[in-house]
């Protein structure tokens, strides 16, 4: 059987959300048809060989059991690597470089498209490039707010009417984000930014829907059912304690109660932001329904999405008829796929 190394823990703000991701594709991979191999890194960036039989990670309790690993010996002991790192240092492009250099085929996007799309000002550009409506948006560099931050601010103001979210422009889960009504605060909300990210985000706030949909797939990928996010009514936006809190309040409706028409333009949106910015494997894709207008704005996409109890992308396949561990199969399949026809193509290149 295929030795499938699980990577999860990590360096980013997200760590704690990994070890819950993994512990449900951990929980939900075929053992008939592989040997799941945990591979854990801490908050310092150290990487261990877990215990084989760890499935549910708690904080750091899962070190106790586990011995250190050099990871350029990784191949010694996988024949498959599935990422659950969300955020920086694993989503964004650099993990995934590192598996090309080790030749070791993994679970989704490659390094273009995982650096494109944790770059969600990045992400923002090629769609609009490719005709995907998003909501307005401004790049500010933390470079720039010690020389220049009064007009940054007074640009700011001046392209923003009403309210609108400050955010790093590489972070997930939500970190990072404020949500400014009042000019006074626009410093405050940069500098909160930039404590994450060098690249800014700043967005006008949509009065709408939250849709989002799972994507699966290589050149011909599919789109799962829409899902909705209701954050709990104490919560202004659907931040990281509305994500990831039981008591939080936020209700997840899978399917949407969207017309047909309307899911299945969102999920031919979908499709096409996820090829025009060469995803590949899997992703989740984040829109808003405008309340006022009804139009369709793409948010972001997440190239490893959570697989948490809370998260929506299994949730979604699986009203679309595809249950987690088959989707688990799928998506090493569609990994093996992309490296067979990346290394095919070298090798008629070399004769």
């Amino acid at each position: 059987m295929r030795k499938i190394g699980v990577i999860f823990g990590g360096r980013s703000g997200e760590h704690d959300i990994s070890l819950m991701s993994a512990s449900a594709v951990l929980q939900a991979m075929d053992k008939k048809k592989y040997i799941p191999v945990p591979i854990g890194i801490d908050r310092d960036g150290n990487w261990y060989l877990a215990d084989s039989k760890l499935e549910t990670i708690e904080k750091e309790v899962w070190i106790k059991k586990a011995k250190p690993l050099d990871p350029w010996t990784l191949k010694k002991h996988v024949d498959f690597v599935f990422p659950v790192l969300h955020g920086t240092m694993g989503e964004d492009g650099t993990l995934q470089g590192l598996m090309e250099l080790l030749d070791i085929p993994y679970a989704g996007s490659g390094v273009l498209g995982s650096a494109l799309c944790m770059d969600k000002a990045s992400t923002k550009d090629i769609c609009a490039k490719n005709g995907i409506p998003t909501c307005k948006y401004k790049l500010v560099l933390a470079e720039d707010l010690d020389s220049n931050i009064a007009g940054i601010v007074k640009e700011i103001t001046e392209e923003f009417q009403g309210a609108f979210f400050v955010k790093p422009a590489n972070a997930g889960s939500s970190l990072g984000i404020t949500k400014v009504e009042d000019p006074m605060d626009i410093g405050k909300a940069l500098a909160l930014a930039g404590s994450f990210d060098r690249r800014i985000l700043v967005e006008e706030a949509i009065e709408g829907r939250e849709i989002e949909t799972g994507v699966i797939g290589n050149e011909n990928p599919q789109a799962s059912y829409p899902g909705e996010v209701t954050k709990g009514e104490s919560y202004e936006y659907y931040d990281f304690e509305a994500k990831y809190s039981d008591s939080s309040g936020t209700r997840l409706d899978i399917p949407a109660d969207l017309p047909t028409k309307t899911a299945n333009r969102v999920r031919k949106i979908a499709v096409k932001a996820y090829r025009a910015c060469d995803c590949s494997g899997f992703a989740r894709v984040d829109f808003f329904i405008e309340k006022k207008t009804g139009r369709i704005l793409l948010n972001e996409i997440n190239t490893i999405p959570g697989l948490t109890k809370y998260s929506l992308f299994p949730l979604m396949w699986e009203a679309t008829g595809v249950e987690f561990t088959e989707l688990i199969d799928k998506i090493v399949e569609y990994g093996d796929e992309r490296y067979n026809h990346k290394n095919n193509r070298q090798t008629l290149r070399r004769r």
